[in-house]
């Protein structure tokens, strides 16, 4: 198993809570009730044009593999919590949620900066390893910062900062 600090997945403690409970669900739970979906299709006779055998093997299989990237998931959590300990209390760091403007369009979003296993940008949660973020770390409200992106780079200027 990776142990270098890079291999490992940045988390809060509500998020590794979270993947905890799924796999104790599917470790118990859904486990057996996978395990009766086999058993019953196995009663239906001839395994080798057995649909319902099929479906069933592979919804174990993809049981099997879900609790595996679980597991890992845990065995390389790394909580962190909201604040870096030397950044200056209003800069954009990891916990952060920072309102910005674009300075092409003037279309104005706000982020919450979060570890890459919570991240969901529809929800503006992007992750410490995103571009933007790259872009914002560091800087205060007032500060115009460049973020490359695909599309190129886009200017930024940060509206506010809040830090919990």
């Amino acid at each position: 198993m990776p142990d270098s600090i890079s291999n490992r997945f940045k988390m809060s403690q509500e998020r590794l809570d979270s993947i905890k409970e799924e796999l104790n669900y599917l470790e118990t739970v859904r486990e057996k009730e996978v395990a009766e979906l086999i058993k019953e299709a196995r009663s239906f006779g001839d395994l080798s044009e057995n649909s319902e055998y099929d479906e069933a093997k592979t919804e174990q299989g993809k049981l099997y593999s879900k609790i595996a990237e679980l597991k890992v998931l845990i065995e390389n959590a790394e909580i962190v919590d909201n604040i870096e300990e030397n950044a200056p209390k209003d800069t954009v760091m990891l916990g952060s949620t920072v309102r910005v403007r674009d300075l092409e369009d003037g279309f104005e979003d706000s982020y919450e900066i979060v570890g890459s296993q919570e991240a969901n940008p529809r929800e503006g949660r992007i992750s410490d390893d995103s571009p933007l973020f790259q872009g914002l770390k560091g800087h205060r409200r007032g500060d115009v910062v460049e973020v490359s992106a695909p599309a190129g780079v886009i200017r930024f200027e940060i509206l506010s900062v809040e830090n919990k």
